[in-house]
């Protein structure tokens, strides 16, 4: 699911950028005058992970943990700041509603690292968030980017992106090209004690489009999609294991059949040794635990997964409520689905999405504060 399909959409403004903080790691990790903030603010460091991926589920901290949470994709959002993608967050508030380790699942880009008045490097909302999560003893999922682009350059990331563009150099014209941003995202904050995993892109899928909109629907699939995708992981999960060698990398799959990852081609890319974090995207009808079809379900997913080895994440969980039904009936019926789920083998679920402003009067996936779901997650909590 991406933000554009929940209608919050943001935009994007061209502009001059700090060369030398995505240039030079370097500079990105220890805060350059105007391009950064001072590493005591990126929150508390730890020598390694204290997250480990086990072909039996997670650990946190060596104990077994069965994560759950929220997919908060606008946390970077910082109206004074960046050009945001969704309402604003007062993370305080937010991280502190939440039971101790919960998981939240965020988008890491580099459009919200960067100032929309003077075009130049900021980290500070970011570097806020890993502070925040870590003072409220919460874990955090970091999306460096989305598939289709949406809250960065809406630029949808198609087959030769995936086969030979997403390691291209920074230039003038391209300063914040995707490779740049792994390496200076991983730099700064692999060491947060917050973090519980890294997600390569959300939604990853090497097609190409067929329509101005580049719809879904219409999208082509060149043949070797499955390898083009799986070659990405192997290379870039090593890129970014030559910087934080132990922090799990999750893979974003949206699980459903699409292009590069569709029935035995999602086992063959979830065996990447750049993927030690599978998941599924549930949206699927109201009373049904395991949705998808016999190819491209949840259940075959979850087999796929014992086979390599790796824990299965439903990373959103999504469903319908407001105008069309009540909150608590969508908190009951998705209890249901995570106990249902969770007994027949996933290791953890995030619910989507979380929002400061729900749309209450509108039949939307919007979670807003005080949430029903809310006593779900610490109902279900470790």
């Amino acid at each position: 699911m991406t933000p554009a399909e929940s209608t919050v959409l943001g935009t994007r403004l061209p502009g001059r950028l700090c060369l030398a903080a995505i240039a030079v790691v370097l500079a990105v990790v220890i805060g350059t005058a105007g391009c950064g903030s001072p590493e005591s603010e990126q929150g508390p460091s730890v020598a390694q992970s204290r997250v480990t991926a086990t072909a039996k589920g997670l650990t946190l901290d060596g104990k077994p943990w069965w994560p759950i949470g929220f997919a908060a994709y606008q946390l970077g959002t910082d109206w004074q700041l960046n050009e945001g993608c969704g309402a604003q967050v007062d993370l305080n508030k937010y991280f502190a509603s939440l039971p101790p380790n919960a998981v939240t699942r965020f988008n890491l880009f580099s459009s919200f690292a960067r100032d929309k008045d003077t075009g130049e490097i900021d980290f500070g909302r970011l570097d806020k968030i890993f502070q925040e999560a870590a003072d409220h003893d919460q874990m955090l999922v970091a999306v460096l980017s989305a598939g289709e682009g949406v809250c960065e350059d809406f630029e949808f990331k198609d087959h030769s992106w995936f086969a030979d563009r997403w390691d291209d150099p920074a230039t003038d014209d391209s300063p914040m090209a995707y490779a740049s941003w792994l390496d200076a995202a991983v730099a700064r904050w692999g060491n947060s004690r917050a973090l519980a995993g890294w997600e390569l892109v959300g939604e990853a899928e090497p097609s190409n489009c067929n329509d101005s909109r580049c719809s879904w629907q219409n999208r082509l699939c060149p043949p070797r999609s499955a390898e083009v995708l799986r070659k990405f992981f192997d290379v870039a999960g090593a890129r970014l294991r030559a910087l934080d060698p132990d922090t799990p990398i999750w893979a974003g799959l949206a699980g459903g059949g699409q292009c590069g990852s569709r029935g035995d081609e999602y086992q063959y890319v979830a065996a990447s040794p750049g993927i030690d974090v599978l998941d599924y995207h549930d949206y699927g009808p109201r009373g049904e635990p395991l949705p998808g079809t016999a190819t491209d379900g949840l259940q075959r997913r979850i087999q796929q997964a014992g086979l390599v080895g790796k824990p299965l994440v439903v990373a959103e969980m999504g469903q319908m409520a407001g105008s069309c039904g009540p909150l608590q009936g969508r908190a009951d019926d998705l209890t249901r689905k995570i106990t249902a789920q969770r007994a027949a083998g996933t290791a953890g679920a995030l619910f989507w999405a979380f929002v400061p402003d729900p749309r209450l009067g509108e039949c939307t996936l919007d979670i807003g504060p005080g949430d029903p779901i809310f006593a779900v997650i610490r109902a279900l909590s470790p």
